[in-house]
């Protein structure tokens, strides 16, 4: 009877990570999968992105999906120890596909058609925001603690992996019709949908409380007013090319962050608080998130830099189209992609054996090293040194990940797992909007300070007017940026407006239109801006990287109030010094750090 329980217990795990790891890889495939399609998806609609009233609508698609993740996530895994992580996650699963369905049936056109788009990929993210929060803690209540870190890799490397591969994807389903990039999600989703409800179920023991209704409040503007600010910031203002000076958005990150401080001040007063700050006295926890973070903005912007260099710059050297440069960009990206499949859970099984900070930590200074190399390529490099850069960061990406999750995820008592995985998500979420802001705005500040007087020369050259000339190269960079993302021809769409190509020769039309004149023109702007960007990324990785070496070895949570769980040696070692956890709880203390599964008879009994 006992080896009956323990084979439907070990079928179970591997039921609950492949369905969890569905889930995370459509939810992230999403972040990314409307990046490559943007131009179809906007000439669907009959709106151009790229003019000025029309820049905001092109932003919200972009970055409007991880905003609202980031700012939800934690009150939804919060929800799952509460109410249950799998009835939350399986509505989750419910609430995306709707909203799949809901965002390919679009019937207007226009900005009002480019509303109906930002405001279902709201509820999309809210659907994916519900599988993310409690998808870590399913597993980690299913798996014992040393199989933890490789099935939390395995989780982990495919969400991030999603993000690249929703490129590739993108461009291949936008290529056949727009609605098609929403269409992929609807059996998927049902078949999830339905596999969820009818294999996972509740392994821990939930406890109901009362929500924290000024925690969530608080939070969610806080959070949200940072990263709409720095939304906004990437967008030109008063003639300067970002909106950092705009009032709005200095007024957005000042009452933003003064609300989260409120926030953090309401959750030490509040008996069952959404936000577990006692949490943070745990070091692994503290310095996984932390390093989480650093390593997300590093990262987060990175897939946008790499379009822009191949889609606007080296594919067409090579002789591409622009209209087909994003999706070969996808293509010739999926090195970064097969470095984080083949790093991510060959580190998650080492790690169980001999813990996560020298993976997690070498796996950052591999990335650093990496952003580096990337800083030094040249404009138009040989596409195998490229290539084994980007592999090399993707194997750095892979190394951390999956450790430093299964670190934060053991790290914590059972009955808060959903919350830690929100968490978690979090700092992760949030890193990358944090890295598209910072990113992009470097970026355009390099640009800024060099590309006016190439782009003057260059189009002076080919018979442009003075005045056309003047004005087109002091326009904001972000256009002929988002028009080299979106694969548009960035000349051709600087110079349409003014009605100079039709009163120019022919000759002339053909080179300013050509796939040389403009990747020439931007080579040298647009690679002191890469030196500013991978420069901020390698000092990012770095400190992380050094972060990530003070948590501490690994250790498991046990102590005698985790539900499930029995008492261990380990947990009558905890000094009483040790400052209590939250609703008086124990704190988690490394006194067996870094032993192997077998010296923790508790943790494997999930």
């Amino acid at each position: 009877m006992r080896g009956d329980t323990a084979s439907k217990g070990d079928r179970y795990k591997w039921v609950a990570l492949s369905n969890t790891t569905l889930s995370i890889t459509m939810a992230t495939i999403d972040a990314s999968i409307v990046i490559i399609s943007m131009p179809a998806i906007f000439r669907g609609i009959h709106l151009n992105p790229l003019t000025p009233g029309n820049v905001t609508y092109l932003l919200w698609m972009i970055i409007g999906y991880l905003l609202v993740q980031s700012v939800l996530v934690v009150t939804l895994g919060r929800l799952g120890d509460m109410f249950g992580r799998v009835r939350i996650y399986n509505l989750g699963f419910v609430v995306f596909t709707l909203a799949s369905i809901a965002l390919s049936l679009d019937p207007l056109l226009g900005q009002s058609g480019a509303l109906w788009l930002i405001g279902w990929r709201f509820v999309q993210a809210f659907g994916g925001a519900m599988l993310m929060a409690n998808a870590a803690a399913i597993l980690t209540d299913a798996f014992p603690a040393n199989q933890r870190g490789m099935a939390l890799g395995i989780n982990q490397i495919s969400g991030i992996s999603g993000q690249f591969i929703g490129l590739l994807l993108g461009g291949l389903l936008a290529a056949w019709d727009w609605r098609a990039v929403f269409w992929v999600n609807v059996p998927i989703g049902v078949f999830g949908t339905v596999w969820a409800y009818r294999s996972l179920r509740e392994i821990a023991v939930t406890r109901r409380a009362k929500i924290d209704w000024a925690g969530n409040v608080t939070f969610a503007l806080g959070a949200g007013a940072v990263l709409v600010a720095i939304t906004y910031g990437i967008q030109p203002y008063g003639g300067h090319p970002t909106g950092w000076t705009n009032p709005w958005v200095i007024g957005g990150l000042a009452g933003g962050v003064a609300t989260l401080v409120a926030f953090c001040l309401i959750e030490t007063k509040i008996a069952e608080p959404m936000f577990q700050l006692g949490l943070f006295k745990i070091r692994a926890f503290a310095a996984g998130n932390a390093a989480s973070l650093l390593g997300s903005i590093a990262r987060g912007g990175l897939q946008f830099m790499l379009v822009i260099w191949l889609a606007g710059i080296w594919l067409p050297l090579h002789g591409y189209n622009y209209v087909d440069t994003p999706l070969w960009a996808g293509i010739y990206m999926l090195p970064l992609t097969a470095g984080f499949l083949i790093a991510g859970p060959v580190s998650g099984y080492l790690s169980d054996r001999f813990g996560p900070r020298p993976f997690a930590t070498s796996g950052l200074l591999l990335a650093a090293c990496a952003f580096t190399g990337l800083m030094l390529a040249p404009v138009e490099f040989h596409y195998w040194v490229f290539a084994l850069l980007i592999f090399l960061n993707g194997v750095g990406s892979g190394l951390f990940a999956s450790p430093n999750t299964s670190a934060i995820m053991s790290s914590v008592p059972a009955r808060h797992r959903g919350s830690a995985s929100g968490m978690r998500a979090t700092f992760q979420n949030s890193g990358m909007s944090l890295s598209i802001g910072i990113f992009f705005s470097l970026m355009i500040a390099g640009l800024a300070s060099t590309l006016p007087a190439a782009l003057t020369s260059g189009l002076r050259s080919q018979g442009v007017p003075a005045a056309v000339a003047a004005h087109v190269a002091h326009l904001p960079p972000v256009s002929t940026m988002f028009a080299a993302l979106l694969g548009y021809n960035p000349i051709q769409h600087l110079l349409a407006p003014s009605g100079t190509l039709a009163r120019l020769p022919s000759h002339n039309v053909a080179v300013l239109t050509g796939r040389q004149f403009f990747p020439h023109l931007i080579s040298g702007p647009f690679h002191h801006g890469l030196i500013i960007v991978f420069t901020a990324a390698a000092i990012m990785s770095v400190i992380g990287a050094v972060v990530s070496l003070l948590r501490g070895k690994q250790f498991y949570y046990d102590g005698p109030d985790d539900p499930g769980l029995r008492q261990s040696p380990a947990a009558a070692l905890v000094p009483a010094s040790d400052p209590p956890m939250p609703n008086g709880q124990a704190p988690d203390h490394p006194a067996d750090a870094g032993q192997p599964e077998r010296n923790h008879p508790a943790a494997g009994s999930v």
